[in-house]
């Protein structure tokens, strides 16, 4: 379970993940990847949106639980289910969505191995910082009440299981859950500006988790509550150092939500992220990679290709950036070739005509110097004949 007070967990069971350098990463394209390439932002498919708002409409208003013991059926589809086991201080103490909740939280697998267990984990209500069971369920709760809660694969760590806490692929859950207290988020206005950054590079490494779990939807999600915060206004003394800190982090947040929106087949939103990341910063090999394949992917070759190449003269050692340039000049010379075909086979053969036409004039002018040839020929033998007679 990753908490919101930081990134996860460095190591474990040998394999180390891809945020424990404290670098950002970059999936450019699954053949793009090169191991002698400084690593690039981003990383991951992905519930869909419809699915998602479905279900937190559902979870918006439940029925009421019940008594003590009984099973709510969250989502009604039987994968998410809460139980009361000891009841809180009351229906008002729920906590709603934006509020920071620290709850004392075990989870268990099915066969009741503990898996982990954490005494006051704190997350944001409703920002993804944790998995959907707990996002789901917590809002049901009220303060000071334990619960019981069953979770399909769906909710917690799905298909790829987790390293830390060590969940295996397609895992049911057993959480147990006590919520502890329930406060409203920080003011980001009055906010100290050490404070609101590190806020926003935790809310972005949320977002690079989702990404690699290819839960798209939801990194996109996590970067925008990010770069809500680093848009935030402030109305305490901040230092330059500290500006440009925000809006590296901010640029790196557009840039990795570009990737998503990618992943996503949403071309224009990824676009939009793209410039907005060149507006701050305009020599971004980043942003201008991922700008010229979106615009390829849109058909805009001529752009993409003057985009790529002003990226590559930023880094002329990239491979990955070279590979792509390489590929889509081809493609658009290919495609230039079948529009000159379709061209010529729409109005004819310019050539073939040109010739024709060379050859019917030839012709001509041939059968005028044959008329005049003749003539000249017919004259002057009468004109022998009138000398002959005049003679005689």
């Amino acid at each position: 379970m990753e908490s919101s007070a930081g990134p996860p967990a460095a190591k474990k069971h040998g394999q180390t993940s891809l945020l424990d350098s404290g670098e950002d990463f970059e999936v450019l394209c699954d053949e793009d990847i090169y191991d002698d390439l400084p690593p690039l932002e981003d990383a991951g498919g992905g519930n869909s949106k419809k699915t998602e708002d479905a279900e937190k409409k559902r979870v918006e208003d439940p029925e009421p639980s019940g008594n003590i013991d009984e099973w709510l059926d969250v989502l009604g589809n039987d994968q998410l289910k809460k139980k009361v086991l000891e009841a809180g201080k009351g229906r008002d103490s729920r906590p709603h969505k934006g509020q920071v909740v620290k709850i004392h939280l075990k989870t268990h697998l099915m066969d009741g191995t503990l898996a982990q267990e954490l005494c006051d984990l704190a997350f944001t209500l409703g920002d993804g910082d944790v998995i959907q069971a707990l996002d789901l369920t917590v809002q049901l709760m009220e303060i000071g009440e334990k619960a019981l809660i069953q979770t399909d694969a769906k909710y917690a760590y799905g298909v790829r299981g987790s390293l830390d806490p060590d969940i295996p692929p397609n895992a049911e859950l057993s959480l147990e859950v006590e919520l502890l207290e329930a406060t409203d988020a920080p003011d980001l206005e009055l906010l100290p500006p050490s404070e609101k950054i590190a806020l926003a590079v935790q809310k972005r490494e949320r977002g690079n988790v989702h990404y690699q779990r290819g839960d798209y939807a939801f990194a996109v999600n996590s970067y925008g509550v990010a770069l809500q915060i680093t848009d935030s206004c402030s109305k305490v003394d901040i230092s330059p150092e500290e500006e440009n800190e925000l809006l590296d982090v901010k640029v790196k947040c557009l840039n990795n939500m570009a990737a998503s929106q990618l992943k996503l087949d949403h071309y224009d939103a990824a676009l939009k992220s793209c410039v907005s990341a060149l507006e701050h910063q305009p020599e971004n090999i980043k942003a201008l990679f991922r700008m010229g394949k979106v615009l390829a992917l849109q058909a805009e070759y001529t752009e993409a290709i003057q985009t790529l190449r002003k990226a590559l003269k930023l880094e002329p050692s990239n491979k990955t950036i070279h590979a792509e340039l390489s590929k889509l000049v081809k493609k658009h010379s290919e495609q230039r070739g079948a529009e000159q075909a379709m061209y010529k086979k729409m109005l004819g053969n310019p050539s073939s005509s040109s010739v024709r036409k060379h050859q019917a004039k030839s012709s001509w002018g041939l059968s005028w110097k044959w008329l005049f040839g003749a003539t000249a020929v017919a004259l002057g033998g009468v004109a022998l004949s009138v000398v002959i007679a005049a003679r005689n």
